[in-house]
């Protein structure tokens, strides 16, 4: 694509509304979560299909190939030694995350809204950013399976990024549904810790206060 073409996506509306526009940018089956997942730094093709649960290889090659058209993301082979390609969101492809949270949050006032169903690290992560109510400083470590990340913590904001969590004043170990249940799906944490879904080391009374600040909104209807 040259400098003065511009990414043209599929066009189902005949609308000049930016919602519609939308629609065409990320509404196909797949592709918004593929912008979530990438919300933390570059992922390669094989991390991307592990964390997107029931996607082929073949729609989340071709889903990749329309939000790079798009001018959402962008390939980048990694210099060695790793000498791999990865994807990552652009600048623009960043700054859907708004877009994404306020989405989000209207969706969890569905009662059909299920927060025990499997979900990514990055979409715990996100869930995360998005629900934080605040009163809380610290950080937080979390070993996801393979994915490690840190939450800092003040009260009126939060920050999360993709690093060892080795540093932080409490780590969950869990994989990210367990934790998930906890957190949001009503779980007692001393039954999580009890089979063994749940671990927690470092300071254990930040980590009970921690996933007390992750109201979810009442239920529409």
């Amino acid at each position: 694509m040259t400098k003065k073409e511009k990414p043209t996506p599929n066009r189902w509306y005949d609308d000049a509304c930016g919602t519609a526009l939308a629609m065409e940018l990320v509404g196909e089956r797949w592709a918004l979560l593929i912008v979530r997942e990438l919300m933390f730094g570059p992922r390669r093709f094989g991390e991307l299909k592990a964390s997107l649960n029931g996607i082929s290889a073949n729609v989340l090659t071709q889903r990749l190939e329309g939000l790079a058209r798009s001018g959402i993301l962008a390939r980048r082979k990694l210099p060695p030694p790793a000498n791999v390609q990865v994807f990552e969101l652009t600048e623009w492809g960043y700054a859907s995350e708004k877009a994404i949270q306020e989405l989000g949050r209207w969706a969890v006032r569905s009662p059909a809204h299920d927060p025990t169903l499997p979900l990514s690290a990055a979409s715990l992560m996100l869930s995360a950013r998005t629900m934080y109510a605040g009163g809380m400083s610290g950080s937080v470590g979390f070993r996801l399976g393979p994915e490690s990340f840190v939450a800092r913590l003040t009260p009126d904001a939060i920050t999360i990024k993709r690093e060892d969590p080795a540093s932080a004043d409490f780590v969950f170990e869990a994989g990210p549904r367990a934790l998930a249940a906890v957190i949001y799906g009503g779980r007692k944490l001393a039954d999580a810790e009890a089979d063994g879904s749940v671990r927690i080391t470092g300071d254990r009374v930040m980590a009970e206060d921690y996933i007390t600040r992750f109201p979810l909104p009442p239920k529409m209807g």
